[in-house]
């Protein structure tokens, strides 16, 4: 449930009068999907009726026209921009079509919104952006307040500025505790804040998932189950925690945890919720059934799922590198060659250096290049990867057991898996 507070210094949604069908157009790049999730739930607990593209199209439909239908029908624009955004000629697009109805239609409202440090492009400098970039896991602190106000076209009464105010200080206080506490692999802490509440934890569930999995990347998988459910009962239309729950069942893989799991993204995916997270936590738990039957049939339907996801987002390096590693192993020369193509693929997408403050971007480097039998770089890589974040021995595993696939199927000698496998030495101890 949303904090009072919150509800109170929110605009109620505008009726849907005109032929209009939607209150609010999302647009987005498909890398920042997460993010995005994170604000369709709040707007969907506020009321709103939006339009998320994932959540509409169905296979068979003609994109552009849903596309034009959905904001010629709609009373707001909200479009993401991030680093990732930047270089997106789609995106760009959008932002010219928006730009155009706003400027058309007094009564369509259009806000850019930044999610990341990047600099505004040139073209948008005569418009506002609302700026998220000290919360990248999804919208809270004044400026959510700022954005649902701006959506209807209203302006913040001085009670709302002060509140604004308040839940910006509270807010990142709270983000910044869970940041300190995950990277000094103190899980105890991260309960005891979920635990101590407030409302920068009432505002939407990014902040709770922010901490689950915090919870997950350090072992600690049945606190992050617990916690999740928490979150369901608090956010019952948010997606998030239920992604992360399925992906700790997969990880804590206890009596019937995999079955579980599944349950959960085949009710996801049949009610169309096939954004990319979905759909790799889902072809993740096939990766699981195949190691415990050995069925290839096990790992085909993994990879099917992976390189759907890695379809529908080009850009997001997860599905990607995971598509590449599972046509790896299936083995076939044609499936050779398509692990290398999805390699160059995700190359082209996270380059050859380290990603500042991103464990997994850069174990993907890593692994795109052990994928290329570059074994001492992906080693090294491994290695930058981990003081990334030093104690999340759940990532570490992960990391190193689809490692150990790879240099199995590789068939690296004694000297490459070495090198390759020094830096998850601590997960020996």
């Amino acid at each position: 449930m949303i904090h009072p507070d919150l509800l109170k210094f929110s605009p109620k949604p505008s009726p849907l009068l005109n032929n209009n069908s939607w209150n609010v157009f999302l647009s987005y790049r498909s890398i920042n999907r997460a993010w995005v999730l994170n604000l369709y739930d709040i707007l969907i607990e506020l009321g709103h009726k939006v339009f998320l593209d994932q959540y509409v199209i169905k296979p068979g439909d003609i994109l552009i026209d849903k596309l034009e239908d959905a904001l010629e029908k709609s009373q707001a624009g909200i479009l993401i921009w991030s680093n990732e955004a930047r270089d997106s000629d789609w995106v760009k697009k959008e932002y010219f079509v928006l730009e155009t109805k706003a400027t058309k239609d007094k009564d369509f409202y259009f806000i850019p919104v930044r999610i990341n440090h990047v600099n505004i492009p040139f073209f948008a400098n005569n418009r506002i952006f609302v700026d998220f970039t000290a919360y990248p896991d999804g919208p809270n602190g004044g400026d959510l307040i700022r954005l649902l106000h701006a959506i209807v076209g209203l302006p913040l009464s001085p009670e709302a500025i002060k509140f604004s105010n308040e839940l910006d200080e509270s807010s990142e206080m709270a983000f910044a505790q869970v940041n300190a506490s995950t990277r000094n692999g103190r899980w105890e802490r991260l309960i005891e804040l979920f635990g101590q509440g407030g409302l920068p934890w009432e505002t939407s569930a990014a902040l709770g998932c922010k901490t689950a999995n915090g919870l997950i990347s350090l072992k600690k998988y049945t606190e992050a189950i617990n916690m999740l459910e928490e979150l369901e009962k608090k956010f019952p239309k948010s997606l998030r925690p239920k992604q992360l729950k399925a992906l700790a069942l997969a990880r804590r893989r206890i009596g019937k945890d995999i079955e579980d799991a599944q349950e959960i993204l085949g009710t996801l995916n049949d009610l169309n919720h096939l954004d990319p997270e979905s759909l790799g936590i889902y072809a993740r738990t096939w990766m699981d059934r195949y190691i415990a039957s050995n069925d290839i049939n096990d790992l085909k339907q993994s990879r099917k799922l992976y390189a759907n996801a890695f379809e529908k987002s080009p850009d997001d390096s997860y599905t990607g590198i995971n598509a590449a590693t599972k046509s790896l192993l299936i083995g076939t020369d044609s499936d050779v060659a398509r692990a290398y193509e999805y390699a160059d693929k995700v190359q082209k997408i996270v380059g050859t250096s380290p990603i500042p403050n991103d464990y997994w971007k850069t174990a993907t480097v890593a692994e795109v290049m052990l994928i290329k039998k570059q074994y001492r770089e992906a080693g090294e890589m491994y290695a930058e990867a981990i003081l990334i974040e030093p104690k999340s021995f759940g990532s570490h595993e992960s990391t190193k057991n689809q490692a150990l696939n790879l240099l199995d199927k590789l068939q690296a000698n004694d000297e490459e898996r070495y090198v390759v496998l020094d830096p998850f030495k601590h997960l020996l101890i």
